[in-house]
């Protein structure tokens, strides 16, 4: 068989299910075929754009001060918002805290000593057993007291700071993907330290030729397929600006994270006219030789007949056709491989 040609080897395959059919048929078994309705359907001529699946939440987290790094999240573990994915090392950050509280209890003790010691001067000021200036010189070094302390506690406010950002924690739910630092390293300001990314909020990102922006909008439903899968997704977003040098629009659809994968490579089915109304019927149920294209359709009675149809456009899986077909028809999009014209069948779901 395999030096023949592959011409020959379908039409010796297309012989042995017909064979294969005829002999069901004689021994009284009806053929088991799938069935679905040929529709009116709006249908569009079509472009296919490539795609890529990624997260709307796919972010690399940096440090926010110069510090070692003494723990790191491993790959693939999975966090919610405000855990912890890395932490570094807070000594000194600990000792800078205490000093500001030290400082902030030195001023407040100041200023308390301060307003004891106006309130005793202003009892002695009313019976004129007190200076003036010496009044005024203790208001003047309370505000000041009073200005240090406040000074002292944004001190300490920025060594809390500090310290909390010692831990970087996850902004949204996610996994961590890539560790870009590893333990014991010095870390600087605004060096990256991991990869975080969430698999439950994916969009789809394309890039369409301009001569299809008129005929798409926001909540639009498009087709998008790969070699392993195929669905639906509505359009999020049409950003409004083609790149004058490619002539390129992008568009963004949500997609069902149940179903898809961030890095997936898509393909997305862009209408490039106005749709119109037109008979439709699965892509699957046609039958293309040589000679041109057919379906089979199945009357009440369970009997299997052959109709020459001429295509039109195609949008997804629907194609639309010209031919002895009316809508309601049910057409075998399953098992008509080996079937002949007439042919008595059993339709399954």
């Amino acid at each position: 068989m395999s030096k023949l040609s592959r011409t020959t080897r379908i039409a010796v395959i297309a012989t042995f299910a017909m064979a294969s059919g005829a002999l069901a048929q004689d021994w009284g078994e009806a053929p088991k075929v799938v069935t679905e309705s040929a529709t009116m359907q709006m249908l569009s001529p079509s472009v296919e754009v490539p795609g890529t699946v990624i997260s709307r939440h796919d972010s690399r987290l940096a440090s926010e001060l110069a510090a070692k790094l003494v723990w790191i999240a491993e790959v693939g573990t999975e966090v919610k918002e405000g855990d912890t994915v890395a932490r570094m090392e807070d000594f000194t950050f600990k000792i800078r805290e205490m000093e500001a509280q030290s400082q902030i209890d030195r001023e407040q003790a100041r200023v308390v000593f301060l307003e004891s010691e106006l309130q005793r001067l202003n009892e002695l000021l009313e019976r004129n057993l007190s200076a003036k200036s010496q009044h005024d010189q203790t208001v003047s070094d309370l505000a000041v007291a009073r200005s240090e302390h406040r000074i002292a506690q944004a001190q300490l406010g920025y060594a809390q700071i500090a310290m909390h950002i010692t831990h970087i924690r996850a902004p949204f739910d996610g996994v961590v993907t890539e560790r870009l630092r590893s333990l014991g390293e010095r870390l600087n300001v605004a060096d990256e330290v991991l990869r975080l990314v969430d698999p439950g909020s994916l969009e789809v990102v394309a890039r369409a030729p301009l001569s299809t922006v008129n005929f798409i909008e926001k909540g639009d439903v498009l087709s998008i397929s790969n070699d392993y899968r195929s669905g639906d997704a509505p359009i999020r977003t049409v950003v409004p600006f083609g790149n004058p040098q490619s002539h390129m629009f992008e568009v963004r659809l949500d997609v069902d994270a149940d179903v898809w994968t961030v890095g997936e490579s898509v393909r997305l089915s862009m209408p490039t006219a106005a749709a119109k109304e037109v008979l439709a019927v699965p892509r699957d149920a046609l039958i293309l030789r040589r000679e041109g294209s057919s379906v089979f359709k199945v009357s009440d009675e369970l009997v299997a007949s052959q109709v020459n149809v001429v295509l039109g456009l195609g949008a997804g899986r629907l194609i639309e056709i010209f031919g002895d077909i009316d809508p309601g028809d049910q057409v075998i999009v399953r098992g008509a491989e080996g079937l002949s014209d007439g042919m008595q069948v059993e339709v399954v779901p």
